[in-house]
């Protein structure tokens, strides 16, 4: 079971009430396919966090996985074995613009 943190508004639309939920992820473990399973499971959030039509992270939109930001990591990039065990969760964080 792979762990993933959602922040609030991503919460509210998918109609969750914890910050953490669980998913199955087939195959290899990566940010796409963490994504995918997570949109599969809750359709509400496709274009929430990746663009309908590219599948590019939206501009606000950061990822970080062991306390690292892995925003601009390839998509396919194998993700550590602490999140493949569920050890540590896969964190998604709407940044805040403005000044």
């Amino acid at each position: 079971m792979i762990r993933v943190v959602l922040p609030q508004h991503l919460r509210t639309l998918a109609k969750v009430d914890g910050a953490e939920i669980e998913l199955d992820v087939a195959g290899a473990v990566t940010r796409r396919s963490i994504l995918d399973a997570l949109e599969a499971r809750y359709p509400m959030l496709r274009g929430a966090i990746r663009d309908h039509e590219t599948r590019k992270r939206r501009p606000l939109v950061r990822f970080f996985v062991c306390e690292e930001d892995v925003t601009h990591d390839a998509d396919d990039a194998p993700l550590p074995e602490a999140i493949t065990t569920g050890e540590e969760p896969f964190i998604i964080i709407g940044a805040i613009a403005g000044g």
